[in-house]
């Protein structure tokens, strides 16, 4: 399935990353559409909604045919056993067992049998001398049929460890037939590549946030507010519009004041995400009168990649009943409609905005881009010292990390700490805006990823 986006044009970051920095990106993208000569680049992955992978895509796409470069993006089709299956190899990649099954040769021919029909429809599209861009495991099988087409083949792998164990070899040892083959492979950190990955096909590529997407567009308090009463997410007769429908809310009692600080979370529903962690923390060690937690994520029905979000939020609200009275009133948890895109970025944005404190307590991480969007919206983040956040916080600084992600005390006293400390929230929060707009904005992206191109092209 081709996947429909619209061009953005990059001058329109002019006014927030500056003339030189502009007239770099559209130097750089002219001698690209130049190297190039007329060649398309063709994204492959298995969604177009939920999840980082699908937004970073509609944003990098749409500057870079914005920028003149031709560009298209397709969507594999899957059934629910291959989605298992690739949930496994993505849960093992990050180092867990994720749900025990089998990465055997029996699922290795369910695998290959799924993406077998998605070839014909993909090779029609693709043309020798294209550059392909396939993202993560789930349409890496492709590659090697890509290849003998003729086209150039870029894997991306957005997810991925520090450290390997059993797990990870054995997720490895299962995509390396397919990644093997391609020209070239974009991990968002060094130390995510396996070691057959040679050094010169190896590019280091981290994610972005588009400041002007309705995720990360200025949203003032009246209008914050009014979208998250129309959702029902905060007290007060919102105006929900068009735009603004109630998501589904899990809590004790009616909707939260509007001057309740917040302490939110938001995330896909995945174990690695440490929801069901991050409610513990709270209701333990954030002993701050008046505080709340919002634990929000997409609803489960409209991501098809991730068969295991359903069961992450039954368990989350089983945590959250098995709670007493008090601390069940002193946390929400959120299912937001996906089925309009502009509506869950509206309602994420005011979600993120109208926090004293955003987590993301993850065990593991790629990148987290909930983690840039928080900090683009000068507000503090506590975030695990694991993958992608890591290197997005700087501790003390612009952010803070907590060390050990399973360590629900320091985490907990983090969070207390800035909630307690307005003026220290304040610093961190205009750090964090700082270190976001140098970083974490689409030109720094799409010069990393133009070179990459201009490599591959060549």
């Amino acid at each position: 399935m081709n996947v429909e986006f619209q061009p953005l044009d990059p001058r329109r970051l002019g006014p927030i990353i500056g003339p030189e920095r502009l007239t770099r990106l559209l130097e750089v993208a002219t001698r690209t559409r130049e190297r190039l000569d007329g060649r398309r680049v063709v994204n492959v992955n298995s969604t177009a909604t939920g999840g980082g992978v699908a937004e970073l895509l509609h944003m990098l796409l749409g500057y870079a045919r914005g920028a003149g470069i031709s560009t298209e993006w397709a969507v594999i089709h899957g059934d629910p056993e291959f989605f298992a299956i690739t949930k496994r190899i993505h849960n093992r990649l990050y180092g867990t067992p994720g749900d025990g099954g089998s990465l055997g040769e029996d699922e290795r021919r369910r695998y290959e049998r799924t993406l077998a029909t998605n070839v014909e429809s993909l090779l029609r599209t693709v043309r020798p001398d294209d550059v392909v861009v396939v993202h993560d495991p789930q349409p890496a099988g492709l590659v090697p049929a890509l290849v003998e087409r003729g086209a150039r083949v870029v894997w991306r792998c957005h997810v991925g460890i520090d450290r390997s164990n059993e797990w990870t070899e054995q997720a490895w040892d299962f995509l390396r037939p397919y990644v093997a083959t391609a020209h070239a492979h974009v991990f968002s950190r060094a130390a995510f590549a396996p070691s057959f990955i040679a050094p010169e096909t190896l590019a280091v590529i981290a994610p972005s946030i588009d400041p002007f997407a309705p995720k990360n567009t200025t949203l003032s308090p009246a209008r914050r507010r009014e979208i998250l009463s129309g959702a029902g997410l905060l007290a007060g007769a919102g105006k929900r519009g068009p735009r603004v429908r109630r998501a589904e809310v899990v809590r004790e009692g009616l909707p939260l004041s509007p001057d309740t600080p917040l302490v939110v979370q938001v995330s896909r529903w995945d174990r690695l995400k440490d929801m069901a962690g991050v409610l513990q923390g709270f209701v333990e060690h954030v002993p701050t009168e008046g505080a709340q937690l919002v634990l929000a994520g997409p609803a489960f029905s409209s991501v098809a990649d991730d068969p295991e979000a359903e069961a992450v939020w039954r368990e989350t609200v089983d945590r959250w009943h098995g709670l007493d009275s008090g601390d069940r009133a002193r946390v929400q948890l959120a299912l937001v409609p996906m089925d309009d895109p502009l509506e869950n970025a509206l309602v994420i944005n005011a979600l993120q905005r109208q926090a004293a404190v955003v987590v993301q307590k993850s065990l593991a991480e790629g990148f987290g881009l909930t983690v840039a969007e928080a900090m683009w919206k000068s507000r503090p983040v506590v975030g695990s010292a694991v993958g992608g956040i890591a290197d997005q916080l700087v501790d003390g600084v612009s952010g803070v990390l907590v060390d050990d992600p399973r360590d629900l005390r320091a985490f907990g006293k983090a969070v207390a700490r800035l909630l307690d400390d307005p003026g220290e929230r304040r610093r961190v929060g205009r750090n964090a805006r700082r270190r976001a707009s140098t970083h974490f904005l689409p030109d720094r992206h799409l010069l990393d990823f133009a070179f990459l191109l201009q490599q591959i092209a060549a």
